[in-house]
């Protein structure tokens, strides 16, 4: 450990590990404080299309393709008591998109902290941050149970943590009950899975209360998670690790694709998606947040982790050139904000439509005119960045309007939501392991025990 760093990195995910071995190439000296240790299970396991040209540009598809995935074309979408599902492909998007992945967030976060570590950046797991003794430009003081860190800025990439949304007293939850959400996952072995090209599609089922993923992670696991709003699932009554399984049980298509699924009984919980910690930036250059510490939007189609990487890639650059003078803290500052505002703006919007039944009917009916549907599978793919063209920009705005008319205008034609609470469950969705289903977690940590000499 040294006395004093260019730059320390709150957080060891994709957006810290990238921001640190950018920085680290650049030949600025520099400090991730991870709090867990590597590998760790974590939620966003299907990336967008933008993620696999980050990957080129990083450098690090080589690595990438190392590890266990299964390639990914595009998506499914679909209502929950509708066996007639839709599919599209990312290249057939206004903007075409290249083929990506779904991975384990345990092997692909580890991956990326290990570059990290081979471009030269001091990496100290188990070490979380206990307090921000002092945040100052050239004088950041972290706490932690190693002793005081130094440095000349902090960048917070701590995700949902939000280390500095805290500890300003920054972090805002959206007050719309249709950005209020929480998540119940787990990973499974035995899932039905499409067949060919689409094995990796991302499928997306939908229903009035929410909505399900199922996503394909490796040969044989499969990542299944419920996304509700947690005012409806306060009232039901039901052990909230207990939750998937409630879900699961009521909603036909799921239900069936699991039919001979195995996995644990209870399932990992996300909460308090979307929300924003504003300023992104700020203390004179002092500190900027990164990806989720920023700001978090609904995990609909993961694209929280790709917005938390291209942000890392936008933002090393920017403090390259501060830390050497050639822009002011002032402007870094502004360049810093005005890319994660003008990056997130069409993922708000697409959230804040996905929850409109009349979205859904539009979506799911199929080519419109314009291209529209076209338009919004680029977005959804990624291809907005630093920010949508034009085409893409004028024809979600047409989709916009058009989801306005369907309320009262049936453009299409109307679709019955799926409404769990009418459904008639199934008492056992899946068959449930005695044992927790052997990860990458348990193997890696094996596998090093057994390397280590004694």
């Amino acid at each position: 450990m040294r006395d004093h760093y260019d730059v320390l990195i709150a957080g060891g995910g994709p957006a810290g590990s990238i921001a640190g071995l950018l920085l680290a190439r650049e030949g600025f000296s520099v400090a991730i404080l991870e709090k867990d240790k590597h590998p760790r299970m974590h939620v966003g396991e299907s990336f967008l299309p933008r993620t696999m040209r980050l990957m080129q540009e990083l450098g690090l598809e080589a690595a990438l393709r190392k590890v266990p995935h299964v390639p990914k074309f595009g998506a499914e979408f679909g209502i929950g008591d509708n066996p007639a599902t839709r599919s599209f492909t990312f290249r057939n998007g206004l903007v075409p998109g290249m083929t990506v992945f779904n991975i384990e967030r345990a092997v692909f976060d580890k991956m990326l902290l290990d570059e990290a570590r081979n471009a030269g950046v001091e990496v100290f797991e188990e070490t979380p941050v206990k307090s921000v003794v002092n945040l100052v430009r050239e004088d950041v003081k972290l706490a932690t149970p190693k002793g005081e860190f130094k440095g000349r800025v902090l960048l917070d990439c701590s995700g949902q943590g939000t280390l500095l949304g805290r500890a300003l007293n920054l972090r805002q939850t959206f007050q719309e009950r249709e950005l209020q959400k929480v998540a119940y996952y787990q990973h499974f072995t035995g899932v039905e899975r499409n067949k060919g090209e689409m094995v990796g599609h991302a499928t997306i089922i939908m229903c009035h209360e929410g909505w399900f993923w199922i996503f394909a992670l490796n040969e044989t696991k499969t990542s299944v998670g419920f996304v509700s709003h947690p005012w409806f699932v306060k009232d039901l009554n039901v052990p909230p690790k207990r939750l998937l399984s409630w879900a699961v049980a009521r909603c036909p298509i799921v239900r069936h694709r699991m039919r001979d699924a195995v996995g644990p009984a209870e399932n990992v919980i996300v909460s308090d998606f979307s929300y924003r910690c504003r300023p992104y930036a700020g203390k004179d250059g002092a500190y900027f947040m990164v990806g989720d510490a920023a700001c978090f939007l609904d995990p609909i189609f993961s694209a929280g982790v790709t917005l938390a990487m291209i942000n890392a890639q936008q933002t090393a650059p920017i403090i390259a050139s501060m830390l050497r003078g050639k822009t002011t803290p002032a402007a870094a500052e502004r360049k810093h904000i005005r890319f994660i505002q003008k990056s997130t703006k069409p993922f708000w919007r697409l959230n804040r439509a996905y929850y409109k039944h009349p979205f859904r009917e539009l979506f799911m009916h199929g080519q419109g005119p314009f291209q529209m549907q076209n338009a919004l599978i680029s977005v959804l793919a990624g291809q907005v960045f630093p920010r949508p063209i034009w085409a893409l920009r004028w024809r979600h705005r047409a989709f916009d309007f058009c989801v306005f008319l369907q309320k009262y205008v049936p453009l299409v034609p109307r679709r019955k939501p799926c409404k769990l609470l009418d459904q008639e469950p199934v008492p056992r969705p899946w068959t449930e392991s005695s044992a927790e289903i052997p990860d990458v977690v348990t193997i890696a940590r094996e596998e090093q025990a057994a390397a280590t000499p004694a």
